[in-house]
């Protein structure tokens, strides 16, 4: 089982952070064109008064050692059901692979703590668990070498879409 910590600073105060990262547009280019998935899709966003919660589908670009990709296929793709709570102010999330549900596990937490006028720090806990004989610790170090890049690049296209004006 693999659990890690990613940490970034992002140029916006904490009500900018949290309305970029529930914007369709940012969502679609981030995913479709920025890291390259093949598709992409918010299929449902609904807020309570209590949360706001968001349903996608996914298929990322995949680059994973040959034996991880021949076990994940090559039309690997996921559904994600994440809960942003209000009153914590805490994104969760758990995501269900297209192969090998029943011993794939991929889930997490994400914050924002301020640490100026205009910036914030989002951390990010994943847990990673593959229960698959022989091969559990590549796919696990696989997804979370990916993950990694995913989340460097996005802090990079979050800040340029700020600094854009694009927050709205």
């Amino acid at each position: 089982m693999g659990k890690f910590t990613l940490t970034h600073e992002i140029n916006c105060n904490a009500d900018t952070f949290w309305k970029v990262f529930f914007d369709k547009s940012f969502n679609e280019k981030l995913f479709l064109e920025y890291l390259g998935f093949p598709a992409y899709q918010i299929l449902e966003q609904r807020e309570s008064d209590t949360e706001i919660f968001r349903k996608v589908s996914g298929q990322p670009k995949m680059e994973m050692p040959g034996p991880v990709q021949k076990l994940l296929g090559s039309s690997f793709s996921y559904t994600e059901d994440g809960r942003w709570n209000k009153a914590t102010k805490v994104w969760t999330w758990k995501m269900t692979p297209s192969a090998m549900a029943d011993k794939v596990r991929q889930e997490g937490s994400m914050r924002i703590e301020p640490i100026g006028d205009d910036k914030v720090r989002r951390i990010t806990e994943i847990l990673i668990e593959a229960k698959v004989f022989g091969v559990g610790g590549l796919i696990e170090s696989s997804a979370e070498k990916q993950l990694r890049e995913g989340w460097d690049r996005s802090q990079g296209f979050m800040n340029r879409w700020v600094a854009e004006g694009k927050a709205g």
